[in-house]
């Protein structure tokens, strides 16, 4: 365990849970710095990484008590910080999956919104409260946006202080599963483990173009074009691909291939 994190390694995946229950789980510099070094850790042996809390809190956003000592103290830069270890995720070759056992607020809801996937419990409740304070969500707004969700449904989380359980999380496309709590760790470690079983780099690539298409490119000759481009990509970097089409023609099974 290191700071504000436990951090467990199973084969091909790993699991950090953030572990300052008494604070819910909020993100104070060593948390996040701890963060950030745990992503760099695991790069080179984990394809998929679960992303959890502990106790009722998945992350109930930056420790806003720390971030106002430092504001009398003159000291600034917790907001990059945070900016960082999302973008971080983003960036990441691996498939990160977000666990939300409870509350997650504010930056809470941006982890939810940076991970690749989410499995919510339906004890989980997600908003945004900093319109309370006077406050546009920062990263949490834009997240959300990014996520794909309707522009009324980020705005009833951006504008209302409101917030939505897992069951409608799941409804609007924040999470893709909603399940009882006590499943909701087996099921976002059956993920992890499932995406596990495939090839590192294919996952790496393919994540990208998640975000290039529609973010960066919306025209249909070039979405498809680009789709080619991406195999071309995988094919120069892995004989993975090569691999499966040979074990097909064999007659064995790939990976996440049916019966």
């Amino acid at each position: 365990m290191t700071s504000g994190l436990d951090i467990t390694r199973h084969d091909g995946w790993a699991e950090i849970r953030i572990d300052r229950e008494a604070k819910r789980n909020a993100m104070d510099r060593a948390t996040r710095q701890a963060m950030l070094a745990a992503f760099e850790e695991l790069r080179p042996s984990a394809k998929a990484i679960v992303i959890t809390g502990t106790g009722m809190a998945f992350c109930a956003g930056m420790d806003l008590k720390e971030r106002e000592q430092d504001r009398l103290a003159g000291i600034d830069g917790a907001g990059d910080e945070w900016v960082s270890v999302n973008i971080a995720i983003r960036k990441h070759p691996a498939i990160f999956i977000a666990a939300v056992n409870g509350v997650a607020l504010g930056g809470g809801a941006t982890l939810i919104n940076v991970c690749d996937l989410a499995v919510a419990s339906t004890q989980a409740s997600i908003g945004c409260p900093e319109m309370g304070f006077a406050t546009y969500p920062a990263m949490a707004g834009p997240a959300i946006q990014l996520s794909g969700i309707t522009r009324k449904r980020a705005a009833w989380l951006v504008l209302t202080t409101n917030r939505i359980d897992g069951v409608t999380a799941e409804r609007w496309g924040m999470v893709n599963e909603c399940v009882e709590p006590d499943q909701l760790l087996p099921r976002a470690r059956e993920i992890a483990s499932h995406v596990a079983k495939f090839d590192k780099v294919a996952l790496a690539e393919s994540k990208k173009t998640l975000d290039r298409i529609p973010g960066l490119i919306t025209d249909w000759q070039e979405a498809m074009d680009h789709g080619q481009s991406v195999n071309l990509t995988i094919r120069s970097k892995t004989t993975a691909q090569a691999e499966g089409n040979a074990r097909f023609a064999a007659g064995i099974k790939n990976p996440g291939q049916g019966v």
